[in-house]
């Protein structure tokens, strides 16, 4: 072949995934044919007027999206087979490829925020003041930051009148927050039978008591939460009503507004866990739309955006602005500036959107695998989140069923993990989707569970 030579004129982003944009191009229109031989990253440096580190970048990029190969002595090559174009490369992220299939962590996709993060960082790069991004407070970016944030609230609905925002890091810190704000050692905390499970740790080192409070295939019954209130004088209720976390129940507009009338007569505080909230094309309004003097609304970018992604939101009452700055000063002083000032760029310019957009399309893709695997064995719901929830057969144990599990290969967590009170936990199992990078893995791991879903707990003892 005539030495191949890119163009880049035209291309957006950073030099080396221009470059390695440039190469899957080639490869996906044939111009780029298997066991071609490129340009010695040397010469197309110079040819480009690129550093040899951009052009080493490049081709280290377009290896790992499966188009290159490299052989010692001898040069880089087009792949022969394997090749995929760059829009159906799956996301990459470091987690384990090959071992036990994960279903137990309950993490979201990494996205394909690679090429944002490095665009944004080249344009931080610029900055004229980009040292202050290591100061250890901004007396400029804090309230630009609470603004955007108050913006990508805004897409759900939520009032702003007479409330406020504070950042924290990652909704599990913005929880935190709230529970040290607003109860001491020693009070009740109203939870759904099953909750979040790092709750239950959370409580037992803040001193709290949990009291569980019934739930049916809508989520929290309100009668139930009327009755713990006026046995235990509780002030505070902390509820997932949005793919709550293990069932995947959405809670309906109506029942919504059902549990907002509890709130408020009995002058509740629901602390609205809304990490979720950002995956359903639609959802009914927040708790918080329905009572806002007594909800505390949190969230964060972690589960719609990108796992690493530390940044978090609380809304509230202004009335409790000085408790919730309090303890968000005594656990963290503050988020950090730079990480905050990507999110608030991402917000502003649509590019948080467009990754929640891929999340949100992965999470279906996943969940109709699941349903393809599992068929009938899987009861219907909310297709828009990451996890599932799936009552076993009366004769599987769930200890017994994720023991089986794990013996052959899948880690999935059982009920009791998420359960509240001496009650029996649910006759269930959880099962996360996302946090495997491969769908293949994921098609695999769905497999066996619905063979051992199919089987009997004697059997299981017997495969390996």
């Amino acid at each position: 072949m005539t030495m191949w030579s890119p163009v880049l004129n035209g291309r957006k982003g950073p030099a080396y995934l221009a470059l390695a944009d440039a190469i899957a191009e080639g490869v996906s229109t044939g111009v780029l044919r298997p066991r071609d031989r490129l340009p010695t990253q040397r010469s197309l440096a110079y040819e480009l007027r690129l550093s040899l580190n951009t052009v080493s970048r490049a081709y280290a990029e377009a290896t790992r999206r499966g188009f290159l190969e490299g052989e010692v002595g001898r040069g880089t090559f087009v792949r022969v087979t394997g090749w995929q174009p760059v829009e159906a490369q799956p996301a990459r992220m470091a987690r384990p490829l090959s071992g036990p299939i994960d279903f137990s962590l309950n993490l979201p996709f990494a996205g394909n925020a690679e090429a944002a993060l490095a665009q944004t960082l080249e344009s931080l790069s610029h900055s004229p003041v980009l040292s202050s991004y290591l100061h250890h407070d901004r007396n400029d970016d804090p309230r630009r930051h609470m603004d955007a944030g108050a913006r990508w609230m805004g897409r759900l609905k939520l009032p702003d009148a007479g409330r406020s925002v504070i950042l924290c890091n990652g909704a599990q810190h913005g929880l935190l927050v709230a529970l040290l704000a607003l109860l001491r050692p020693g009070d009740v905390l109203l939870v759904e039978a099953l909750t979040y499970a790092p709750v239950k740790s959370m409580a037992r080192h803040l001193g709290l008591s949990l009291r569980p409070v019934a739930m049916d295939d809508e989520g929290l019954k309100p009668e139930a939460l009327d009755d713990a209130c006026a046995s235990t004088r509780a002030k505070v209720l902390y509820c997932l009503p949005t793919l709550h976390t293990p069932t995947a129940i959405t809670m309906s507009e109506a029942r919504r507004r059902e549990i907002a009338h509890v709130v408020e007569k009995r002058g509740l505080t629901v602390i609205e866990d809304d990490v979720f909230g950002f995956l359903p094309v639609e959802r009914p309004p927040p708790l918080a739309c329905f009572a806002p003097h007594h909800a505390v609304f949190l969230t964060s970018v972690s589960k719609s955006i990108a796992p690493g992604l530390r940044v978090g939101y609380l809304q509230f009452p202004d009335r409790l602005r000085g408790a919730l700055q309090a303890a968000t000063n005594m656990s963290t002083w503050m988020s950090p500036p730079l990480m905050s000032e990507i999110v608030s760029r991402w917000i502003i310019d649509g590019t948080a959107e467009r990754l929640n957009a891929e999340q949100r399309n992965e999470a279906r893709a996943r969940h109709d695998m699941a349903r393809q695997v599992l068929g009938p064995r899987l009861p219907g719901g909310d297709r828009s989140g990451f996890h599932v929830w799936l009552p076993l057969p009366d004769r599987w144990d769930p200890d017994a069923f994720c023991a089986a599990a794990r013996r052959r290969g899948v880690e999935v967590q059982p009920a009791s993990v998420f359960a509240v009170g001496d009650g029996a936990a649910p006759n269930a199992i959880r099962l996360c989707l996302s946090h495997e990078t491969s769908r293949d893995r994921v098609r695999q791991g769905l497999a066996i569970i619905a063979d051992l879903f199919d089987g009997a707990p004697e059997d299981s003892s017997l495969i390996v």
